[in-house]
């Protein structure tokens, strides 16, 4: 039996450190473990993808894009809708891209997946937030060389004007930019064959993890959801959004896959919880 392993947005960034631009209580000792489980598991697991939020510096679900009608920045954790940017409650810095924003705004909500949302500026590529905390880098390295196979990253969230949680899709896929599209290629390594299993693990499940999940099931017969487990004990929600996590990790139980904590995940595909 083989064992595939997806690894969601384990970045500095989301650790509960001091230097995290956003961080998620919990994420430092999820991504401990899920090192522990990497440095045990050795040949056991057969592939290893891991996605990593890319982002420029200002981009449309960031304080750095965002002003108020008076001028002011936007504050961290605002929720920006179609309606208050209508009613010039907030606008974009460039006034150039009022009807672009607009328009995303609107096919955004019409999917009834999320409003938009604004952030702390975090995850810009090439800075140290952005990369993956050290002792699953480490451990990940390691895996590499006793393999000699290389772990697959995989960037997300780089186009500006589109937000982009899931590393399957964009939440508004650009026809200017085909890596905002579906990545069927990603969908086609992560699937899990008859005889193998497929582990989920990373920050934060309310959010990345979750869209990654939910747009991968999307794809995936129910006999592979069935071979998927998400790794509870190495994923944690953002504050405040916690009902979204227990709602995905319930549907995702609903949809066939399987909750298992990372001490037992190679044991017979993982423990129940």
């Amino acid at each position: 039996m083989g064992t595939k392993l997806l690894i969601i947005d384990p970045q500095n960034d989301f650790c509960d450190i001091e230097s995290a631009a956003l961080p998620v209580p919990g994420a430092s000792a999820d991504l401990a473990r899920l090192a522990d489980l990497v440095a045990r598991a050795g040949d056991a697991l057969t592939e290893i993808t891991v996605t990593l939020d890319s982002h420029p510096s200002v981009a449309i679900e960031r304080v750095t894009f965002w002003r108020r009608a008076d001028g002011q920045p936007v504050a961290p954790f605002t929720q920006i809708t179609c309606e208050t940017v209508r009613a010039g409650r907030f606008l974009p810095r460039d006034n150039h891209l009022l009807p672009e924003v607009i328009d995303y705004l609107d096919r955004l909500e019409s999917q009834g997946r999320y409003r938009l949302m604004v952030w702390p500026v975090h995850c810009v590529l090439g800075t140290p937030g952005h990369n993956i905390c050290a002792p699953l880098a480490r451990a990940l390295a390691d895996w590499e060389v006793r393999t000699q196979r290389p772990v697959a990253k995989v960037l997300k969230g780089m186009h500006p004007l589109t937000e982009h949680y899931s590393a399957i899709r964009a939440e508004v896929p650009r026809e200017d930019d085909p890596g905002t599209g579906t990545n069927d290629a990603l969908i086609d390594r992560l699937r899990p064959g008859p005889a193998d299993r497929l582990l989920v693990a990373g920050e934060a499940s309310s959010h990345c993890v979750r869209a990654t999940v939910l747009d991968l099931f999307a794809g995936f017969t129910a006999a592979e959801r069935s071979r998927t487990a998400l790794l509870t004990d190495c994923m944690s929600p953002v504050p405040g959004f916690e009902s979204s996590a227990t709602a995905f990790l319930e549907g995702a139980c609903a949809a066939g896959a399987r909750l298992a904590a990372s001490a037992m995940a190679l044991e017979s595909g993982g423990q129940a919880q």
